[in-house]
């Protein structure tokens, strides 16, 4: 390239320089522009946790001046991130907030809103008594001083005091993670949550009308047991995530509190159910399926205890139902798959994102992990890839059994070997066509068609290639002849086609020399020197010499008629006129080397 076309063109890098600067221009523009965007940024959330120190109320009855009023020797430090397990105490968290900016408003949030069922703040207000905010399952969250999916509290830039938390829950175990921020940042977090949130409720109605869609047509009660499993999915994570509480029944504490484990149960009792309708349990042992059908219904009716008693043992039979359960549906999968059944592979596939999200929420919930972002959306993401695929893998097995339905149902109407129309449809629809023909005036047709060398071709190229004639010879009649017309295999190389009328007189003879021609082209899957070689009877009906002839013996005269031609090979093709008593061959009968010709 020389310097003139340098100078017109300009290299990669100045354009991409140019471009970068407009990028950082723009930014900075947009940074100017919202100042409360750039602030956020400058003042993110900060983890306070393990600047906490932390007393357990044993008795679960102190007030916040017998707590203030401790030692401080009673009081432990935050080193790690741990869970606590109350049952019946409090825990008291005691933070000293940083010097906060006056310029911003300050918030104190409790993240893991399915774990807490209450949360009290007390803070030292201006005139030196002690002013608490209130939140927790156990409170509905219409009546929370901030309502929010999880606990969120206020905190006053100017105090320099430090406050106190305290918390509530039973029977699971409550890991604490306190973050503070500012309203910018609340109002971010809490945005994007609503965007994954929203989106992946609004993803899982979409999938829930499809597979409804699915039950009605193909009539698979797999699709209701999906159904079932997917708006048990939706309760959960709604509930899970705190988005139930804030929208759906912010009014309803009680419901609020209990809706995680619930939905958690009727989940699991819905996937075992899926799963046994999916892999068909009960065509391989009856005592395993009764046994899956019972472990399915105690995930059903065990909420009702687990409301009652609320205690350690149950919240511990919980975690095992749900551990047990995901290990027995993966061995189900497994095992009807190794039986032969296909799906049942795929399925054991389809579930495996959330088996391998469903430990983080459970260790969670036992104390054994601590609060965080993967404990609290894993199970979400692992269900938002597992929903569609499960869906998918519905859909492709239903799809294969309603075309074997079709295949079955089609054998009892359809020749196996060519599948063309069987003969007693050919007898119902050639009694409708003359049942027309006499009522409206015009006259149909009926030709009896004879693969003559079709011995000659079993005798010579075998068997498979004697089938493989009649499927070719099956496939050109019906591309002779109209969709509203019938080909009929009425023996093994003898045909029947039913043209409808009104057919004109000439039509019929047209008819035949079309199909004696298509059967001299070339056949690919034979040897070039064989040809299908059709002789064939035509008439027209109704015929008023055949009067005395019922219909169902039609086939029968004509078939008659074609065996007299034996005798003559060059004859290829007899029209029966109505103007004589018996089938004569007509004068202008077609030969075989005219036929022949005429093909080519």
């Amino acid at each position: 390239m020389d310097r003139s076309s340098r100078a017109v063109f300009p290299s990669y890098r100045a354009v991409f320089r140019r471009w970068l600067a407009c990028a950082v221009l723009l930014c900075g523009v947009a940074q100017a522009s919202v100042p409360g965007l750039a602030r956020a940024a400058i003042a993110p959330e900060v983890d306070v946790t393990l600047q906490a120190a932390f007393w357990v109320d044993a008795t679960g009855q102190a007030t916040v001046d017998e707590v203030v009023s401790l030692p401080a020797t009673a009081l432990q430090p935050m080193e790690h991130y741990r869970a606590f397990r109350l049952d019946g105490a409090a825990l008291w968290l005691r933070v000293e907030p940083p010097s906060l900016d006056p310029g911003h408003r300050w918030y104190l949030m409790l993240s893991a809103a399915a774990f807490a069922n209450r949360a009290t703040l007390h803070t030292l207000g201006p005139d030196g008594q002690w002013q608490k905010q209130e939140a927790g399952d156990r409170l509905p969250v219409s009546q929370w001083d901030h309502p929010d999916q999880t606990p969120v509290f206020a905190l006053a830039p100017q105090a320099g005091a430090p406050v106190w938390l305290r918390l509530e829950n039973r029977p699971a175990s409550l890991s604490p993670r306190l973050l503070l921020m500012t309203e910018e940042r609340l109002l971010e977090m809490r945005s994007w949550t609503f965007l994954m949130v929203g989106g992946y409720l609004g993803f899982g109605l979409l999938v829930l009308f499809l597979a409804w869609v699915h039950a009605r047509l193909y009539a698979d009660r797999a699709f209701v047991a999906y159904c079932a499993y997917v708006i048990c999915m939706l309760g959960f994570q709604a509930s899970f995530t705190g988005i139930g509480g804030l929208f759906f029944w912010p009014d309803h504490a009680r419901w609020n509190d209990a809706a995680p484990a619930l939905f958690m149960l009727w989940l699991t009792a819905s996937g075992i159910w899926f799963v046994r309708e999916v892999c068909a349990v009960s065509r391989y042992h009856q005592r395993v399926d009764r046994f899956v059908l019972v472990w399915s219904l105690f995930g059903l009716v065990f909420p009702a205890l687990y409301l009652w008693l609320q205690n350690q043992a149950v919240f511990v039979v919980l975690n095992l139902y749900g551990l047990l359960s995901v290990l027995l549906s993966f061995g189900l999968c497994v095992w009807t798959w190794r039986l032969g059944e296909k799906y049942a592979g795929w399925m054991a596939i389809g579930f495996l994102p959330v088996h391998l999200s469903y430990p983080f929420p459970a260790l969670r919930s036992a104390g054994w992990l601590p609060d965080g972002w993967a404990t609290q959306y894993a199970v979400l993401i692992g269900s938002a890839i597992e929903i569609p695929l499960l869906l998918y893998i519905l859909h492709r097995r239903a799809k294969e059994f309603n075309e074997n339905r079709a295949r079955l149902r089609a054998i009892e109407s359809t020749d196996p070997l060519t599948g063309l129309t069987v003969v007693p449809v050919l007898t119902l629809r050639l009694r409708d066509a003359l049942r027309r023909a006499r009522r409206y005036g015009h006259r149909c047709g009926l030709v009896l068609v004879d693969l003559a060398n079709h011995a000659d071709i079993v005798s010579r190229e075998g068997r498979e290639a004697g089938d493989r004639a009649l499927v070719v010879a099956a496939s050109r009649l019906s591309a002779v002849v109209r969709d509203v017309d019938t080909v009929c295999r009425i023996a093994e190389a003898r045909f029947v086609v039913l043209v409808e009328g009104p057919l004109a007189d000439d039509e019929l003879k047209r008819l035949a020399q079309h199909i004696v021609a298509r059967g001299l082209e070339r056949i690919p899957a034979l040897p070039a020197d064989v040809a299908l070689r059709f002789r064939l009877v035509s008439m027209a009906l109704p015929d008023d010499t055949m009067a005395g002839v019922d219909d169902d013996h039609l086939v029968t005269h004509m078939g008659a008629a074609l065996d007299r031609m034996v005798s003559d090979p060059r004859k290829v093709v007899q029209h029966l006129s109505p103007a004589t008593n018996s089938p004569q061959p007509e004068e202008g009968s077609v030969e075989l080397p005219a036929a022949q010709k005429w093909a080519k």
